[in-house]
């Protein structure tokens, strides 16, 4: 069968690279971040066959198809259909579960509609999202949410004094004026003296609470609220309305359904005594058991497709899992593997499979089980290509190309190409890194004192007591769904919010135009050396403000919209795509205008700026990893590894506080791990209290402490299984940590 071939790529950083990946086996991408892999396999390879599949479909279809733009590349030959496999988060909204996503609640419904008793009707009257089926009260949600005003009442003023905690009615504004001048409220009483006509005023616009409202400029403050957070989507609206909506929304449980979304009369059918709601709030190896109990002959084959979607789902490490899962509740890692189920019961072949990091949020433990599956893929007939870091995934892989030799400008090379027994032997960045490993830490820290964790029952912690050491590095471990993120990120970010700093990997909160320079703090201070430079004034190297290009406004591009056909999308001729018009441009300092200067990496823009304040923040970019990151790069192109690293950057200044990390070495190649450790040891020295979240052993082995949470996930985790040092967890632990971190010394070639 003819291999994949690429000639003359040289789409971002890429080199004018050429090479060939076979087909029907797996092939894994390897380098350090930035060198160019998500280049090669994501912008060029997973482009160009949906572009191409899509160009086979109507105009009209075509136009309501997501966009990929052509490669910059000269040749490429047998390409095949590929599906992407990648870690966004599977969205939906709080009706999409683990099992519509999976497809296996459309069969669980289709079971009960055949051999449930009593009889209640057909698969649509056990759906929460039917009328026939959801609960009346809360429409299938399985919870009701209202608004809270009194939250945001300070009943200790008088609306002279500003009793309404919202910046929109403040004393004197529009808003404020409304109620303040419609003669229904004493304006110097405070509302804690309120008789029950006026509180009711104020909330509700009548004296009752019930009728109309007495004015119509004045609804009332419950009214004003639910109308603008509850019946509209606030995900697009500023951050001031969506912070509002987290303080003044509060969610319960229905009261008639008790969170299980469905009717009384789907409830009440039962299949050996259990109700489908039963069945999907069992964690996946329960209910396994439970499928297998069921001996009607009419549904053999159903309850029989109902387990194989169940096995491979507890395969592949997600055996803790409930079909009532949310979706939008699990974590890059998981679903990402949900991903991967659906695609393994699929009878195509010879497809193109493309995975970003499939090892992420795994535990060592279950890597072996993420390896079983890709094998399965590429023997069907399959294509397999991923992306990865894991060695212990580079280590299956059929044929690997490693990118380098660096990241960014100095990147963009195929260093290596070939087996995994020659890349060990190759002397690339990623050969040596698999073939170094780190010691275990000998003399770890003290702690300076502890803050305590005491009854922790979130979800699956049973009662959990424990200690987390200050001044010192923490690593909270264990395997996936054992407990620990609600552990840290949410028992004890809860208990002690006021002195943490959380750094995860989820979106940046900042405009579509925010770049590294902006979001750390220093595009203003590189405007300032322009204008001090040019004699011009500050706005004027903004693309935001009087700096843009006249033409496109500062976008760089124009949108030509042509009815049901793609829109024409092209560069503008004005300023070229640079979208600052030519006063802007031919201001310069060093010899570089505005658009060279955001152009530069963080390492080409120390030997150009003296500026302190400039440099200061480069250097952090450096030690955090993202020396290759241009100042000008969208952030919405970082991966999750690298938006967890500039919000480290963002707060790495900070000392004596609480800062943790979840899974920083995510996206992280091998090389790059001991000087993420370096920066750790430095956060500590300043006084600062670090814990990191974390499944990677090198990380496991420089801890100053590990608390380690199992035995397993699910039901069967949700204990502190393992408190110490890393060597008294090698010595004495018995934990599924312990037996991965011993046999990783016991496979290096130095040991621990």
């Amino acid at each position: 069968m003819a291999d994949i071939l690429i000639q003359g790529l040289t789409q971002n950083n890429l080199k004018h690279v050429s090479f060939h990946i076979p087909k029907e086996k797996i092939t894994v991408f390897t380098g350090v971040s930035g060198s160019g892999k998500s280049s090669i396999v994501f912008d060029t390879i997973a482009a160009e066959s949906q572009r191409q599949m899509n160009s086979t479909y109507p105009a009209f279809v075509r136009s309501r198809l997501p966009k990929y733009p052509k490669p910059a590349v000269e040749r490429i030959d047998n390409l095949t259909a590929s599906v992407v496999v990648d870690q966004s988060p599977l969205g939906g909204n709080a009706r999409s579960t683990v099992g519509t996503i999976s497809g296996l609640y459309s069969s669980l419904r289709l079971l009960f509609s055949r051999v449930g008793k009593p009889y209640t009707g057909t698969a649509s009257y056990f759906s929460f999202n039917d009328p026939n089926g959801m609960c009346k009260t809360c429409s299938g949600l399985g919870k009701i949410t209202r608004v809270d005003v009194a939250s945001i009442i300070d009943l200790n003023k008088s609306w002279k004094e500003g009793c309404v905690k919202d910046s929109l009615y403040r004393p004197g504004s529009w808003y404020w004026r409304q109620y303040a001048e419609s003669g229904l409220f004493p304006l110097d009483k405070p509302v804690k003296e309120y008789s029950r006509e006026e509180y009711n005023l104020l909330l509700y616009g009548s004296r009752d609470g019930k009728g109309a409202p007495e004015n119509p400029k004045v609804t009332g403050l419950y009214h004003k609220y639910t109308k603008t957070l509850l019946n509209r989507d606030i995900s697009s609206k500023s951050s001031h309305t969506q912070e509002k909506s987290q303080n003044l929304i509060a969610e319960t449980e229905c009261n008639d359904c008790h969170g299980k979304r469905l009717n009384p009369a789907a409830l009440n059918c039962r299949i050996n005594g259990f109700s489908i709601a039963d069945m999907c709030g069992m964690e996946l190896t329960q209910l396994r058991e439970v499928l297998t109990e069921i001996s009607e002959p009419i549904v053999d084959l159903l309850v029989q497709t109902l387990i194989e979607g169940l096995d491979r789902m507890i395969e592949i490490g997600l055996p803790y899992l409930h079909l009532n899962r949310e979706t939008p509740s699990l974590s890059g890692g998981e679903a990402q593997r949900l991903k991967l189920v659906r695609y393994m019961g699929s009878s195509l072949t010879g497809m193109t499979y493309i995975f970003d990091e499939p090892s992420a949020g795994m535990h060592p433990r279950d890597v072996y089980r993420m390896n079983n599956l890709l094998k399965q893929l590429r023997d069907k007939g399959n294509t397999v290509l991923v992306v990865e870091h894991d060695p212990d995934v580079i280590s299956i892989a059929d044929h690997i190309i490693d990118v380098g030799p660096q990241a960014g400008q100095n990147g963009g090379e195929i260093v290596f190409a070939g087996s995994y027994q020659d890349l060990l032997k190759s002397g690339t960045l990623t050969g040596k890194a698999l073939l170094r490993t780190l010691p275990v830490k000998q003399t770890p820290r003290r702690p300076s004192g502890s803050l305590p964790i005491r009854d922790a029952c979130l979800h699956n912690l049973k009662h959990v007591d424990a200690d987390i050491p200050l001044g010192i590095m923490t690593v909270v471990t264990g395997v996936a769904g054992s407990g620990k993120s609600t552990l840290i990120s949410q028992v004890f970010a809860r208990q002690y919010a006021d002195d943490i700093v959380m750094i995860d990997q989820g979106p940046i909160t900042a405009t579509n135009r925010s770049t590294p320079a902006s979001y750390l703090g220093f595009f203003d201070e590189i405007r300032k050396l322009l204008a001090r430079e040019s004699g011009r004034p500050d706005s004027l190297f903004s693309f935001n403000s009087s700096g843009a290009c006249p033409v496109c406004k500062g976008k760089g591009i124009l949108v030509t919209e042509l009815a049901f056909m793609d829109p024409i999308v092209t560069e503008c001729e004005a300023c070229g795509g640079l979208r600052y018009n030519k006063e802007a441009l031919a201001c310069t300092y060093k010899g570089k205008n505005i658009v060279e200067l955001l152009s530069l990496t963080a390492s080409q823009a120390m030997e150009v700026f003296e500026d302190s304040k400039i440099r200061k923040h480069l250097k952090v970019m450096q030690q955090v990893g993202l020396s290759y990151l241009t100042l000008g790069q969208p952030l919405g192109t970082l991966s999750g590894g690298e938006r967890q690293r500039i919000k480290l950057a963002k707060n790495l200044g900070k000392k004596g506080g609480i800062i943790v990390m979840d899974e920083p070495t995510t996206g992280l190649h091998m090389s790059d791990i001991q000087n993420l450790l370096k920066l750790f040891d430095m956060i500590v020295s300043r006084g600062n209290t670090l814990i990191v979240i974390e499944h990677n052993l090198e990380v496991m082995k420089q801890a100053d402490w590990i608390i380690d949470i199992g035995p397993d996930g699910g039901k069967n985790g949700g204990e502190v299984v393992f408190a110490g040092t890393p060597e008294e967890m090698l010595r004495n632990a018995k934990t599924l940590t312990a037996d991965s971190l011993r046999a990783s010394c016991s496979q290096s070639y130095h040991g621990c």
